[in-house]
C-alpha cells in the first residue's frame, strides 16, 4: 500500500509538533496488553485457489465457490482458515483418489477471523481438495470485496465491486489462509453483468454466457503465478481505458471512469517509461502479461499494489491536462512509481510476516523516488524527498511513543498500525542512507542477487542485508540493524579545533529526545555513517567516516582556517546535527549566499527548529536565522520553512500575538511573491508554479492585503467565468478568499464543488473550506464533512482543515469527532484513516489538560488501530504546551523588537 498524500492546501504540511516534556510521558501512556494471536497449522496448506465469484450489485452480496487444491502434511480431522463477514454453506474434503468427506461443523472465532472445518474422519497426509460454498456481502467499510459508488453521465447512481485485501482482508471474501508466507497459485472465474467490465490479476481467457442467466457472463482468468493473497485483486465496473506497450512488450492500461480516458494518458506515459526502468534496475523482467492502473471512486489508501492489477484513488492516477496543477502531476508519477516498484519488491519477493512490513514500504518509498527522478529530473525529486519524507519521519521517531521500524505484529488489528511514517518514511530514509553507504553499483548487484535468490517466496529483513554485504564487502546487518531494531535516532554533536592547516572535529552521538537532553545511563548507540564536506567544494564528499562508538575525533587535512566544515552534505545520514556556535556561525552565510546546496540550507534550518523545539537553543534564534533566507529561490526550502512556520504559527495561536508572527510571515514571503508575481512567465518550469501556489496561498493565510485583494479580484473572474484560473493559483486564491471570507463566500465555494466534475477539484476545495473563520461557518463545513456530497475517504481531509486552521477550528473540530464518534469510527474502523483524523484533530492543542482529555476519551471510546496514534497525540500535546510556556514571552519579545523604530 502506497502513502497517503499528506498535502494539504497544495502544500506539503506534516502533523507533528514535539517539545520538552516531563520524563513520565511513556509511562502516561503505556501500551495496553496485546491480544494473544496464533499463526495458522500448518498441517494443511494450499497449492492452488480455484475460485468462482457472483457479485449481485444491486443488493450488495456475492456468493462464492472455492476449489482449493491442498497438501495435507500430517492427519488431521480439522481445517483452520480465516475468514470474516462470511457464511460457510457447505464443505467438503476430497482426497487424491478418495470419497468426498463433507464437513460436519464450522466453528467460527470471529474475534480472530479465522474458521475451523471439522470433518467426522481423519484427512490423511497427502494431496486434496477443498469445496467451499459460501456467501458474503459486498459491504461499503473499503476493505476486502466492497462496492464503490460512482455517478453516471445522466446522473443515474451505480455501484462497482471491488476489493482491498492488504493486509488482512482478503478473508473477507473467501475462505483463505490470509498470511503473507502461505503462498499459492489462483484461478479466478467471475460472474458479471454482461454490460459491465471486469478485471483481475491476470488476462481473460475464456468469456461466454452464463447458462443461467443471459445477462450475465462468466469470465474466466488466467492462472496467477505463485503470489499471496493479500495481492489478489478484482474490479467490476463501468471504465473507459487508454493502451500502450512498454519497451519491453508488456501490455499497460490506465482504466478511468467513463468519458475521462484522456486523464488517464499522464500516468500512462509514467508506467510505461517505469516498467523497463524497474526491469533494468533490477535485472530482472517484470514477470505478468499485462498490467492494470485502475482509478476507484471509494478507495482509503492512496493505491494498492495488487499484482498486475494495481488500484488507485481518482486523485493518485487522473491527470486532466486542463484542470490538474503541478502538484498533483507530481503525486500521480511518485504513486505510479511506489507501486509499479512493489511489482517486484513485495509482490514477487514477499515479506515473511508483517514484520517485515517496512522493507516492502521504506523500499518503494525510496525507490519511487529514483523512478520519477529518471522519468522527470526537472522535479528536483530528491530535494523534495528530504522535507516530504526525511523530516517528517525524524519528527515522529524523536518522540517517546515512537516504534522501531521493525515491529513484532500479531493480530490483525495491530498491523494496520504500522503501515505510518515509521514504515514508509523512516524506512525509506535509511534505504537512501544505506544505498548511499554502499554506492549505487553494489547496491543493485545485492538487489539483484535478493530478487533472484527469494522469487516466488518470502523473506525477511536478515535476507536482504545478507545480499547487500556479500555485494559490498561492508558490514550492512551490523549498521542496518541500530536503524531498524531500536527505535529513534541520534543527535550528533560536532566541535572543531584549527591545528595549523588542519582541522580536529570532535564528534559524538546520543539519542534525540523530542523533549529534550536525557542523562540516561544506558543510551542507545547507532552506527553512523557520516560524511563531511567543506566550503572548498560544498557538493563533494572530502571524507567519510563509520561511528560506531559514542565520539570520536575526526582530523581532516588542508582545511584553511576560514574554511567551513558541513557534516551530513545532502543530508543523507538520518540524524540531527548540532554545531558548536562558532561551526554554525560560519555555515550561516551560505544561507544568504546560496554556496550550501538548497538540500544543506533545508537540513541545517530543519534541524535548528527541531532543536528549539526540544528546548536546546532558543526559538528566536532560529527566527533570525529564518530571515537570512529572504534570497532563497528554491522551492522544497521554501516549502520546508512554510511547514515550520506553520507550526509555530498554529503553536502560537494560543496566545494573544498570533498576529505579530503573521507579520513575521508575510515581511518574509513578500520579496519572493513580489518576484514571482502572479502569474506564469515563459520558461518557467514544474517548481516555479509549485512555488508560486505555496508563496501565494502562505501571503495570502496571512492576510497581506495586496494578495488578498488579488485573489478576491481573480477568485470573482473564476467564478463568473470570465477568466477562470489556472490550476496552480486555484487552491492559493480558494484558501485566501475563504480564510477571510463569509457566508457567500462559503456558499460560492460549495458550488464551485457540486459542480466540479474532477476528483482533484472536488479535494482541493474540500481541504481548505475549513479556514471559514465564523464559529456557525465552521460547523457548516464540519456537518458538510459527513454529507454525501463528500466521499467517505474525503471526510477526514475537511475535517482535518478545520482542525488545522485556527484555534477556534481545532476546539470545533474535536467536539465534531468526539460528538460523531460512532458514525466516523464505524466508517473507517480498523483502517489507518482513523489514525489520520485523530491526529489531524487533536494534534495541534498546546494545553496540558487536553492531552489528558484525549486519553481520557480514547479509553472509554477504543480505537484499537489507533491506539499508538492517540499516544503520540498525547504526547505531542504536552510537547506544545511545554515549549509555549518556555519560549512564547522570548517570541512575542523579538516580534515586537523587530517591528519598533531603530534608535
Amino acid at each position: 500500500m502506497p502513502k497517503i498524500n499528506h498535502k494539504e492546501n497544495g502544500q506539503w504540511t506534516f502533523f507533528t509538533a514535539s517539545l520538552k516534556l516531563v520524563s513520565s510521558v511513556s509511562t502516561l501512556f503505556s501500551m495496553p496488553e496485546r491480544r494473544p494471536f496464533v499463526r495458522l497449522p500448518t498441517d494443511v496448506y494450499p497449492v492452488n485457489y480455484g475460485l468462482r465469484l457472483k457479485p449481485d450489485l444491486i443488493d450488495f452480496t456475492f456468493e462464492g465457490k472455492l476449489e482449493a487444491a491442498v497438501e495435507v502434511t500430517q492427519g488431521t480431522n480439522q481445517i483452520v482458515m480465516n475468514c470474516a463477514d462470511i457464511d460457510i454453506i457447505t464443505a467438503s474434503f476430497v482426497p487424491e483418489g478418495g470419497d468426498e468427506i463433507n464437513a460436519t461443523g464450522f466453528n467460527y472465532q470471529n474475534e480472530d477471523e479465522k474458521v475451523t472445518l471439522c470433518f467426522p474422519s481423519t484427512l490423511q497426509k497427502g494431496a486434496g481438495s477443498l469445496k467451499i460454498d459460501f456467501v458474503g456481502e459486498l459491504n461499503d467499510k473499503m476493505k476486502g470485496f466492497y462496492r464503490s459508488k460512482y455517478m453516471t453521465a445522466s446522473g443515474e447512481i451505480r455501484y462497482a465491486a471491488v476489493t482491498q485485501f492488504e493486509a488482512t482482508d482478503a478473508r473477507r471474501a473467501f475462505p483463505c489462509w490470509d498470511e503473507p508466507a502461505i503462498k499459492a497459485t489462483f484461478d479466478i472465474t467471475l460472474i458479471v453483468p454482461k454490460d459491465r467490465i471486469s478485471l483481475s490479476n491476470m488476462n481473460v481467457v475464456d468469456r461466454k454466457p452464463y447458462p443461467e442467466d443471459h445477462s450475465l457472463v462468466e469470465v474466466k482468468f488466467a492462472t496467477t503465478p505463485i503470489m499471496s493473497t493479500y495481492l489478489v485483486a478484482f474490479v467490476i465496473g463501468e471504465y473507459d481505458f487508454v493502451e500502450s506497450q512498454s519497451s519491453d512488450g508488456v501490455t499497460v492500461r490506465v482504466y478511468t471512469p467513463v468519458g475521462k480516458a484522456e486523464q488517464g494518458k499522464f500516468a500512462l506515459e509514467v508506467a510505461t517509461k517505469t516498467l523497463p526502468f524497474y526491469k533494468d534496475y533490477f535485472h530482472v523482467p517484470y514477470p505478468l502479461p499485462k498490467i492494470d492502473l485502475i482509478a476507484i471512486a471509494d478507495f482509503a489508501a492512496g493505491a494498492m499494489e495488487n499484482w498486475g492489477l494495481v488500484t488507485y484513488r481518482e486523485t493518485a492516477l487522473l491527470i486532466d491536462p486542463k484542470n490538474s496543477c503541478a502538484s498533483s502531476r507530481q503525486w500521480v508519477a511518485l504513486v505510479v512509481g511506489h507501486e509499479l516498484a512493489h511489482q517486484w519488491f513485495g509482490n514477487l519477493v514477499t515479506m515473511e510476516w508483517w514484520t517485515h512490513l517496512w522493507l516492502n514500504e521504506g523500499f518503494a518509498s525510496w525507490i519511487e523516488y529514483l523512478c520519477v527522478d529518471h522519468c522527470f529530473p526537472e522535479y528536483d525529486i530528491w530535494t523534495q524527498f528530504v522535507s516530504a519524507d526525511y523530516t517528517r519521519a525524524l519528527d515522529l521517531d524523536a518522540l517517546d511513543n515512537s516504534h522501531p521500524i521493525e515491529v513484532d505484529v500479531g493480530h490483525p488489528s495491530e498491523v494496520d498500525e504500522i503501515f505510518d511514517a515509521i514504515s514508509y518514511s523512516k524506512g525509506a530514509s535509511v534505504i537512501r542512507m544505506l544505498h548511499n553507504y554502499i554506492g549505487d553499483e553494489d547496491f543493485r548487484t545485492g538487489m539483484n542477487a535478493y530478487l533472484l535468490k527469494f522469487q516466488h517466496k518470502n523473506a525477511s529483513t536478515e535476507d536482504l542485508w545478507e545480499c547487500l554485504e556479500q555485494a559490498s564487502g561492508k558490514p550492512i546487518a551490523a549498521v542496518m540493524n541500530s536503524w531498524t531494531k531500536q527505535m529513534g535516532f541520534p543527535i550528533i554533536v560536532v566541535d572543531q579545533e584549527q591545528h595549523g592547516s588542519d582541522r580536529v572535529l570532535k564528534i559524538s552521538q546520543k539519542k534525540f529526545c523530542a523533549s529534550g537532553p536525557r542523562n540516561d545511563e544506558n543510551c542507545p548507540n547507532w552506527m553512523v555513517p557520516i560524511s563531511i564536506c567543506t566550503s572548498e567544494d560544498p557538493s563533494c564528499t572530502k571524507m567519510k567516516v563509520l561511528l560506531d562508538q559514542p565520539e570520536t575525533t575526526v582530523n581532516i587535512t588542508n582545511v584553511a582556517p576560514d574554511h567551513w566544515i558541513k557534516i551530513n552534505p545532502g543530508t543523507v545520514g538520518f540524524y540531527r546535527i548540532q554545531y558548536s556556535s562558532a561551526m554554525l556561525e560560519s555555515l550561516l552565510p551560505g544561507i544568504r549566499d546560496l554556496t550550501l546546496l538548497p538540500v544543506d540550507r533545508l537540513g541545517l534550518q530543519n534541524d535548528l527548529f527541531s532543536l528549539a523545539r526540544a528546548g536546546m537553543i532558543s526559538t528566536v534564534e532560529v527566527l533570525k536565522v529564518m530571515e537570512a533566507f529572504v534570497n532563497e529561490p528554491n522551492y522544497t526550502v521554501w516549502s520546508d520553512l512554510s511547514c515550520n512556520l506553520g507550526v509555530l504559527s498554529s503553536l502560537l495561536s494560543h496566545t494573544d500575538f498570533h498576529e505579530d508572527i503573521q507579520e513575521f510571515i508575510r515581511d518574509l514571503f513578500t520579496p519572493i511573491g513580489m518576484k514571482l508575481g502572479w502569474d506564469s512567465k515563459t520558461g518557467e518550469g514544474h517548481l516555479d508554479a509549485l512555488l508560486r501556489g505555496l508563496v501565494l496561498g502562505k501571503l495570502g493565510k496571512a492576510g497581506h492585503k495586496a494578495t488578498l485583494e488579488e485573489a478576491r479580484r481573480r477568485f470573482k473572474e473564476h467564478v463568473e467565468g470570465k477568466q477562470i484560473l489556472p490550476a496552480d493559483l486555484r487552491s492559493p486564491v480558494y484558501l485566501t478568499v475563504l480564510k477571510h471570507g463569509d457566508s457567500t463566500t462559503l456558499d460560492t465555494m460549495l458550488k464551485l464543488h457540486k459542480q466540479a466534475d474532477m476528483q482533484e477539484e472536488k479535494n482541493r476545495i474540500e481541504r481548505v473550506l475549513g479556514a471559514i473563520p465564523a464559529p456557525d461557518l465552521i460547523q457548516r463545513v464540519l456537518n458538510f464533512a459527513l454529507s454525501e456530497e463528500v466521499r467517505p475517504q474525503d471526510t477526514v481531509s475537511v475535517i482535518g482543515g478545520v482542525a488545522g486552521s485556527s484555534k477556534q477550528g481545532r476546539k470545533a473540530a474535536w467536539k465534531f469527532v468526539k460528538d460523531n464518534w460512532e458514525e466516523l469510527h464505524n466508517r473507517y474502523q480498523g483502517g489507518f484513516l482513523i489514525s489520520r483524523l485523530i491526529k489531524l484533530t487533536v494534534d495541534g492543542f498546546a494545553i496540558d489538560k487536553m492531552a489528558a482529555e484525549v486519553k481520557s476519551f480514547f479509553e472509554s471510546h477504543h480505537a484499537p488501530a489507533a491506539e499508538r496514534t492517540v499516544q503520540q497525540c498525547c504526547e505531542n500535546i504536552l510537547l506544545n504546551a511545554t515549549w509555549l510556556k518556555r519560549d512564547a514571552d522570548h517570541i512575542h519579545q523579538y516580534l515586537l523588537q523587530r517591528k519598533a523604530p531603530p534608535v
